[in-house]
């Protein structure tokens, strides 16, 4: 798991074009065991990440949200790692991501909502945070869910 230095850190993303960008810089560097969770309220970015690191990966499209399939796996398209997509926020254990039957070994693997079940499934991880702004009175209109706000995201590594 090596990943540029320059990634490490806190992010201003201003554009969600600019969220997918910093997807396809990181997804250049992924390979086969590397494992990203993705954690961010709804609407913060994590798919749009994806569809970066899937570009990245050189892997079959399109990136969609995996919330009702809980996991969609994209073939590599250049003879590489295929990239396996999961939502966590439907598992109720690591038990149940186990159940998934994911070849962590040969694939990299990007789970939303996933933090709480990484050390279950790994012993190193990319951990990266994205926030977003929320209203004032902290609800979100559909409006604000689509709105092309700066969000931050911190990418660090975690060793358990």
């Amino acid at each position: 798991m090596t990943m540029d230095p320059a990634f490490l850190g806190r992010h201003e993303i201003r554009t969600s074009d600019a969220m997918e960008a910093l997807g396809l810089r990181i997804g250049e560097q992924l390979r086969p065991g590397d494992l990203l969770i993705l954690t961010g309220p709804l609407g913060a970015g994590k798919t749009t990440l994806t569809r970066g690191l899937a570009e990245g990966l050189g892997v079959r499209g399109p990136v969609q949200s995996p919330t009702f399939v809980i996991a969609r796996t994209h073939p590599s398209l250049i003879e590489g790692a295929p990239l396996v997509h999961v939502d966590a926020y439907r598992l109720g254990s690591a038990a149940e991501l186990d159940d998934l039957d994911i070849d962590f070994v040969r694939s990299v693997v990007v789970i939303e909502w996933g933090r709480p079940m990484a050390s279950a499934v790994a012993d190193a991880w990319w951990d990266i945070e994205i926030e977003r702004p929320v209203g004032g009175d902290g609800e979100l209109s559909d409006e604000d869910l689509d709105a092309d706000a700066p969000r931050f995201v911190t990418v660090t590594r975690v060793e358990r």
